[in-house]
């Protein structure tokens, strides 16, 4: 029996990197808790905003329609499931001070930065600019989920093919024609 090969004399085998890479970020349940504060804070914000805003009671509007009840609605489940977030976060703070949740690579960071970015184009270059919006938001969906796929698709070594984008621009038509419908039709509120 021959023994086995030394390793290398560069790295002892027990000797682990002190610091994670300078492209992660770590992210623990303080982050977590912080967010759900923030969370719960825009939701109470909304929420007092739509308390705010005229019911059109003196136009006989049906209380459904009035324009503060689905931002009403959404400041609620927000703070509420900003408050979940809190809880959980508590409960792991408790019983492990020092863990460690997730790591933000370069590469989540980038995806973030691409969402918030096409987010922005949609709601300032597309909405209101002479597409109707069940197109701008069939585009918007389009491009969002092809370019959030991209990195997956690089990653596996896959091009885009015909089928794949004719299945997301589908999926974008879908998207665009149900929104559009739902606001419409059954929350009476006219698109641009």
């Amino acid at each position: 029996m021959t023994p086995p090969a030394p390793l290398s004399s560069s790295t002892p085998p027990t000797e682990l990197p002190s610091t994670p890479p300078e492209e992660a970020r770590i992210v623990g349940p303080r982050s977590d808790l912080i967010a759900a504060f923030a969370w719960m804070i825009f939701g109470a914000a909304v929420l007092i905003g739509s308390l705010r805003m005229d019911r059109l009671e003196k136009q006989d509007i049906n209380p459904y329609t009035a324009p503060g009840l689905l931002p009403g609605l959404l400041g609620i489940v927000t703070v509420l499931l900003g408050f979940l977030l809190a809880l959980r976060s508590w409960r792991r703070l408790a019983a492990h001070p020092g863990e460690t949740t997730q790591k933000t690579s370069s590469t989540e960071k980038k995806r973030i930065l691409l969402v918030v970015g096409l987010c922005a184009v949609f709601a300032v270059g597309l909405v209101g600019h002479g597409l109707p919006f069940w197109a701008a938001a069939a585009l918007f969906v389009t491009i969002a989920v092809l370019s959030l796929q991209h990195v997956q698709r690089k990653a596996a070594g896959e091009s885009l093919t015909l089928a794949t984008f004719c299945k997301t621009l589908a999926i974008g038509l879908g998207a665009g024609i149900i929104i559009t419908l739902v606001f419409q039709e059954l929350f009476l509120v006219h698109l641009p």
